[in-house]
């Protein structure tokens, strides 16, 4: 492979990367445009902005737009939503950095 391929391979695997248009993101979602919004106006996800300004969301960004919809749907209001997967977040890395610690000391 060449470099630019293995570069643009590096970026797929990456789920950090911004490769979803609001449009795409919201129909893997099944939700709307809106909803993606209202979540960047609650700071729950941030999109990044492609040079014409239009938002691009990342695969991890998408995990957290589907755990704030199934919360929605339950009937949770969004700020409580928003916090509640901001902890699970946290827990999360704190878990895995715990881990990848325990591996190192072994």
């Amino acid at each position: 492979m060449d470099p630019a391929q293995q570069h643009m391979a590096d970026k797929l695997d990456d789920e950090d990367y911004p490769a979803y248009t609001m449009g795409r993101a919201a129909e893997m979602l099944g939700t709307t445009p809106g909803f993606l919004r209202s979540l960047d106006e609650a700071k729950l996800i941030v999109p990044q902005r492609s040079a014409g300004g239009h938002r691009r969301y990342s695969r991890y960004q998408l995990r957290l737009a589907a755990r704030a919809r199934e919360l929605l749907d339950q009937g949770m209001p969004l700020d409580a939503a928003c916090r509640i997967i901001i902890l699970e977040d946290q827990l999360a890395e704190a878990l895995r950095l715990n881990n990848t610690q325990k591996a190192q000391d072994h």
